[in-house]
């Protein structure tokens, strides 16, 4: 997916304040105010800045500087295990003394313009290393806030950071609207620069979308090729603020007793996960493996109905909000299920900062087979989507009953129409709030039909669950067995679960299956028992299991 991205210079610092470039290629966004805590400013947006560079997918090692040696002495190391005469010794030596001179000539002579090449991968690698993976953050001017959005490089992490204009002393210009800002390295090092006895200025400058070439002024387009899955990561982790969540209130001590624990211990094998204790009216408890090492909290408590147990897996990914521990006030934590997406609220006073974590460190689809949450779960009738757009282009903000009394239609109707904006790009839920917002994702609408699946397979196995094709015959916590029927034909399908619940093996009699094992991810069988297998697990209305044959 193409995106086409047009700045006016670049973000950074200014004489007395914080500037950002916006995109010029949206329709005129700008905010002017002055901060009043700077402070607690520059860690939010520091931390915003943790999120967008966040990866923790595995990385391998560079050995490019060895090959390099290697390259350059394969000719020397060549010749001296070929020469075993010692009458031609003396000869090698000065073969090699005048070769290394030379070679000394040629550094000496080649010095400047490595030094020159070597500056600007490193200035590379420091500014621009993401600028082609990663959208840059969106910002939103709304009546009542200035919000900042951004998704990490690894697909897993989400970062949104609300700023009420109670937080700005004075605000001297405005113009409410949805754009991209660019958010540079030199930007987040500007941010570092922020203390307590300067006035700071934010300023979305609007004089950058009257700017052309002929006046002066640098326009940069950036034209990013944004993976599919990226898109689809950030439509999910977005899509599932909608649903029913259970909270638990965090005394920011226990947040740091949290982060502490994940920082002095290592595994080095699975689970990896973080299991939530939950219980009607006591305490949380956090129990991490696979050293089953509780953790209680006696100043947080859990609002819930009934006692379970929560999985949370990327369980490092919490310690991106240490840097807020000193200044929040409390951190409410919202989870939807065991290895479903889960939110952290950090509450900063006139500001509150959103942590959105998926189900998984790598965005790994085949593997989780959790694309249920970009399915639209109740039709919506007629235009109502359409209206309730248009609606909050004029309001912006607005509650599911505001909106329905608005277009006099039902609630539910209202929620449904929302959601499949949400799912689409085109509105967000405020999860601290309570409140739905106009924000555009991207200029041009996102057509869901394309962002759905991420392959064929996943498709064939939404079709088969839809159809109600697939029969659960057995289901552990390590194994899944059942029945699926594709085109006709019956398919005896086997998953295998490992300690983080990952398809690890199994069995079909497809095609796919057989020609390929697990080398191309599983089949679309073992996807849609893997699906079957999870809507049963949240649903309690679901008809018994078939008897095993």
């Amino acid at each position: 997916m193409e995106v086409t991205r047009q700045y006016a210079g670049q973000s950074g610092t200014r004489d007395n304040g914080i500037g950002f470039a916006p995109d010029l290629s949206r329709d005129p966004t700008w905010f002017i105010g002055t901060l009043g805590n700077t402070v607690a400013f520059r860690e939010a947006m520091s931390v915003l800045h943790y999120v967008v560079t966040h990866d923790l997918r595995p990385k391998q090692p560079d050995r490019s500087a060895y090959f390099a040696w290697l390259d350059g002495h394969k000719d020397q190391l060549l010749a001296e295990a070929k020469i075993s005469q010692a009458t031609l010794e003396a000869e090698r030596k000065r073969i090699s003394a005048e070769l290394a001179e030379m070679r000394q000539e040629e550094r000496e002579a080649l010095k400047p313009y490595r030094d020159a090449e070597n500056r600007y991968f490193k200035w590379l690698y420091k500014h621009d290393r993401n600028a082609w993976i990663i959208l840059d953050p969106i910002i939103a001017v709304h009546p009542d806030e200035v919000s900042f959005e951004c998704f990490s490089i690894d697909e897993a992490c989400y970062g949104r950071l609300s700023v009420d204009l109670d937080m700005f002393e004075t605000i001297s210009e405005s113009q409410i609207g949805v754009t991209n800002i660019d958010y540079s390295q030199k930007l987040y090092d500007g941010f570092q620069q922020l203390r307590s006895r300067k006035e700071t200025e934010l300023k979305i400058e609007p004089d950058g979308f009257t700017a052309t070439t002929e006046g002066g002024q640098e326009l940069r387009e950036d034209k990013i090729d944004l993976p599919d899955s990226w898109v689809r990561g950030l439509l999910q982790v977005s899509s599932a603020m909608t649903m029913p969540l259970k909270r638990v209130h965090l005394h920011p001590m226990d947040m740091h007793n949290i982060c502490a624990t994940l920082r002095k211990r290592t595994e080095k094998q699975g689970p990896r996960s973080m299991r939530l204790r939950m219980k009607p009216g006591a305490p949380a408890e956090f129990v991490f493996e696979p050293w089953n090492e509780v953790l209680h909290c006696p100043r947080s408590f859990c609002e819930t109905g009934e006692a379970e147990d929560i999985r949370i897996w990327g369980r490092r990914r919490f310690r991106i909000l240490e840097r807020l521990i000193p200044i929040a006030k409390k951190f409410d934590l919202y989870v939807l299920g065991s290895g479903m997406p889960c939110f952290v609220v950090a509450d900063l006073g006139p500001m509150k900062f959103t942590l959105g974590l998926s189900g998984w460190t790598a965005n790994d689809w085949s593997g989780a087979g959790r694309f249920d949450l970009l399915a639209p779960r109740r039709r919506v009738p007629g235009d109502l989507s359409r209206r309730v757009l248009e609606h909050l282009k004029t309001q912006w903000v607005g509650s599911v009953d505001d909106i329905a009394r608005a277009l006099g239609c039902s609630p539910e109707d209202a929620g449904s129409a929302l959601t499949a904006l949400a799912q689409a790009g085109r509105v967000m839920f405020d999860l601290d709030k309570g409140f739905w917002r106009l924000r555009e994702l991207f200029q041009d609408p996102i057509k869901l039909s394309d962002m759905r699946f991420s392959s064929e397979l996943e498709q064939v196995a939404d079709q088969c669950v839809a159809a109600n094709l697939v029969t659960l015959r057995k289901m552990g916590p390590h194994e899944l067995q059942g029945m699926v029927m594709e085109n006709g034909r019956d398919h005896l399908v086997t998953v295998g679960l490992d300690g983080d619940e990952r398809i690890s093996s199994g069995d079909c009699n497809c095609w796919h299956f057989q020609s390929n094992a697990l080398r191309k991810g599983p089949c679309a069988h073992m996807l849609a028992l893997r699906r079957a297998a999870e809507i049963r697990k949240y649903d309690t209305t679901a008809a018994p299991m078939e008897a095993q044959e």
